[in-house]
């Protein structure tokens, strides 16, 4: 495993934009986009993926539950078997953007409050696999919770995640909001460093809690979005293309 930047994008809607994707694309080397239930629409798909193939970007399935008012960080109740239909159905439309422009999907990373709930619902989590037992491509999560173990334990391959721009509760997971506030591009990026060398980060209370940083994630809906991801970048690049 070599460490790599992500970063979530494809989400603009119609004639809303969401993000400024081609100002991200430089900065990472794998894309996350969305597949029409959270955010993106057919043509921002296409344009994503041609975006990204333009770049050199490698681009991933970014799933969500079907809550496209409420940008998909929503919980919704959903049962395994639907679920599990929800994600194949839509890392197939994706998948058809990729084959268009000869392409390979890269890997599946559910989005929002469907990656929090298969974080810590053993349902969900299961659901993920099973869609991905027909792609069978690394799935993106996080240590210390059931993506970890769950993920594992159904033989996928599994690709811990470390967040720049979000923040951590004590016992690990992720605050996860409707809206991204700005990020102070500098503190991004050392927490991103600390995370990669000592695999620990800060939580809003100011403990440790442990990290695995196979992949840092930033986010395209960031108010200053590209600001961080440079900073990222910039503090990171020593480490990319090495083992993480």
């Amino acid at each position: 495993m070599t460490l790599e930047i992500n970063c979530d994008m494809g989400e603009s809607f119609g004639l809303y934009k969401m993000g400024d994707d081609e100002g991200m694309m430089p900065l990472i080397s794998i894309a996350n986009v969305a597949c029409g239930f959270h955010g993106s629409d057919p043509t921002h798909m296409h344009t994503t993926v041609r975006l990204a193939k333009e770049h050199g970007v490698k681009v991933g399935a970014h799933p969500s539950l079907p809550d496209l008012q409420g940008f998909g960080r929503r919980e919704m109740k959903i049962e395994r078997d639907e679920l599990a239909d929800l994600i194949l159905y839509q890392v197939g439309a994706l998948k058809a953007f990729l084959d268009a422009e000869g392409m390979e999907l890269n890997h599946i990373k559910p989005h929002g409050s469907l990656y929090g709930m298969a974080a810590r619902l053993e349902h969900v989590a299961h659901a993920v696999c099973d869609a991905n037992d027909v792609y069978n491509v690394p799935l993106f999560g996080m240590i210390n919770t059931l993506h970890e173990r769950i993920y594992q334990e159904r033989g996928h391959t599994f690709v811990a995640e470390y967040y720049a721009d979000l923040y951590y509760k004590d016992d690990g997971g992720l605050i996860i909001t409707r809206h991204h506030d700005p990020v102070d591009p500098e503190d991004a990026a050392a927490r991103a460093v600390r995370a990669v060398k000592e695999g620990k980060t800060k939580s809003v209370n100011d403990k440790d809690v442990p990290v695995r940083a196979d992949c840092i994630c930033v986010h395209s809906d960031t108010p200053n979005a590209t600001e961080v991801a440079k900073a990222v970048y910039d503090a990171v690049r020593p480490y990319l293309n090495q083992a993480a």
